[in-house]
């Protein structure tokens, strides 16, 4: 089982005499250059200069796409997100809001004239929404907890988030007041959750996740799930909800099990009953039920998910049951691959979907019946080796997608009928100037049991073979890499290095070294 992502770079860098510093090791620095000299190799500070789209979002109508365009700001030292828009055709292309703020998560509404986004331009993260005929916005919500994971009704009236609702960790004793004008540290906290802090976010808070709605015009929301449970998923993978056509209920994935932390994976779907919060289970298995798509006629709702057999990894696979829960079955036995981000195609047709394999994120298709066809290649967008990419469908059937390579962090491209278009050219200029290093694809044994392995391995552009002679020994190879491989596992699974006599014997093995 592969599940490389399309970025995993093998990082590559030239061995010169003397002693380097451990900066120019990791950019793979030439000596100095004079001042009349322009370098074109990536350096760090590069990085300042790169920019790459993500969560592109088709219209409606399929005539236009809104992403999120994220850059790094030097001065500060941070990342930020702004939104921008595109024509189909790739005309018209400019920012719907600038400056040194995240945007994220744009949402069209079902008739196409507003898109729902959350923007921390007032300080803290909130729902906005934007008139797309005016340009004018208005924020939605004012709340203590972020929302994330936001949704529109069918109808376009309201829309739905998920957000933390604070609760009390445990109380272990009262401690006394400081005297006046003392200045003490900050009192203890105490945990007693399993899982109490995770990457990226750092030390959890108290509470759950609920998920809540709220009128497009504003107004007070509405806590829909209750219970101590994570409703809305964890403050790391908050889950979206997806309304019926109807517009009377939410599927929501959740894991409602008492033992919840200690049974990570065992999620359900769950139907919520928007006029008074009743929730029934639509699954009920040993093993994850996640991402629920509800099909646009309201009959049938695709999910991903495997029966938990306690093994180390097991494919992650589509499945389709009835509206009210009947008729589980899965449609992908055929392809051996994780699936993600199951949408459904506008005429019921079937399910589209991302999947890796051999190092490249694909988008695919599965009809009720499990006959089932790549659809694209290249879905990417990142400088990081944990890859990504995403894609949106429009009611028209045209598929808006980030398309990337190893050579491009990533573009926005649109998909018809099976013809791919890239629409944008965000680092053009940049490479250009700057050369990325060469990424070829490796394929090579394992030692263990002499399975077929396959990987990229990153060079310099040039001078990757080179020797230095000196009297006082032999000649010298000054190509080396390490081999990035991912390790499979629970949620904060990272990546790991294969040896580097591994690395050595597959670029020998490839006339590399």
């Amino acid at each position: 089982m592969i599940t490389m992502t399309p970025k995993v770079r093998l990082l590559a860098t030239l061995r010169v005499a003397g002693t380097l510093s451990a900066a120019a090791l990791i950019v793979g620095a030439a000596p100095s250059l004079r001042a009349q000299e322009i370098s074109h190799k990536l350096t760090v500070m590069d990085e300042f200069q790169i920019q790459t789209p993500t969560d592109p979002q088709i219209s409606p109508d399929g005539k236009k796409i809104v992403y999120v365009r994220r850059f790094a700001d030097r001065t500060t030292d941070k990342r930020y997100a702004n939104l921008w828009i595109i024509s189909s055709d790739g005309t018209d292309h400019r920012a719907l809001t600038t400056g040194n703020r995240s945007d994220s998560s744009p949402h069209w509404s079902p008739d196409g004239t507003r898109i729902a986004y959350l923007s921390d331009a007032d300080g803290k993260t909130q729902l906005y929404i934007r008139w797309m005929d005016t340009g004018q916005t208005a924020r939605i919500t004012d709340l203590e907890d972020s929302p994330e994971a936001i949704a529109w009704s069918p109808d376009g009236k309201m829309l739905s988030f998920s957000a933390l609702v604070p609760g009390k960790g445990p109380h272990i004793a009262d401690l006394p007041a400081p005297p006046a004008g003392a200045k003490w540290g900050d009192p203890p906290k105490v945990y007693d959750r399993l899982v109490y802090r995770f990457n990226g976010v750092g030390y959890l808070n108290p509470g759950f996740m609920q998920v809540f709605v709220v009128s497009a015009d504003g107004g007070a929301p509405r806590q829909v799930s209750n219970g101590n449970f994570p409703n809305g998923g964890n403050e790391w993978s908050p889950t979206r909800a997806n309304w019926t056509p109807d517009g009377k209920y939410l599927i929501i994935s959740a894991n409602r099990h008492p033992e919840s932390d200690h049974a990570f994976f065992d999620t359900e779907v769950y139907e919520f009953n928007l006029a008074d919060g009743a929730v029934r289970a639509l699954t009920n298995r040993k093993g994850p039920d996640n991402a629920p798509e509800i099909s646009p006629n309201g009959k049938w709702i695709a999910y991903t998910g495997f029966d938990d057999r306690l093994q180390g990894h097991q494919t992650t696979k589509l499945y389709l049951m009835n509206r009210d829960g009947t008729g589980s079955h899965s449609v992908s036995d055929k392809l051996d691959r994780d699936i993600q981000s199951p949408q459904w195609a506008p005429d019921n047709s079937g399910v589209f979907f991302q999947y890796a394999d051999q190092g490249d994120t694909k988008i695919g298709f599965c009809t009720s019946d499990g006959n089932c066809k790549k659809v694209a290649d290249h879905v990417a967008s990142t400088t990081s080796a944990y890859g990504g990419g995403s894609f949106s469908v429009a009611r028209t059937g045209l598929i808006a997608m980030t398309y990337g390579r190893t050579d491009d962090p990533g573009n926005v491209a649109i998909l018809t009928n099976g013809a791919m278009k890239v629409l944008t050219s965000l680092n053009e200029e940049l490479l250009a100037q700057k050369k990325p290093g060469h990424v070829q694809e490796i394929w090579y044994e394992s030692s263990k049991d002499k399975r077929k392995i396959q990987g990229r391995i990153s060079t310099p552009r040039k001078n990757i073979r080179s020797s230095s002679k000196s009297t006082a020994g032999p000649s010298r190879t000054t190509a080396t890499a390490s081999i990035l491989k991912s390790r499979r596992g629970p949620p904060w699974a990272t990546w790991c290095c294969t040896p580097i006599r591994e690395a050595a014997r597959a670029m020998a093995k490839n006339s590399l070294i």
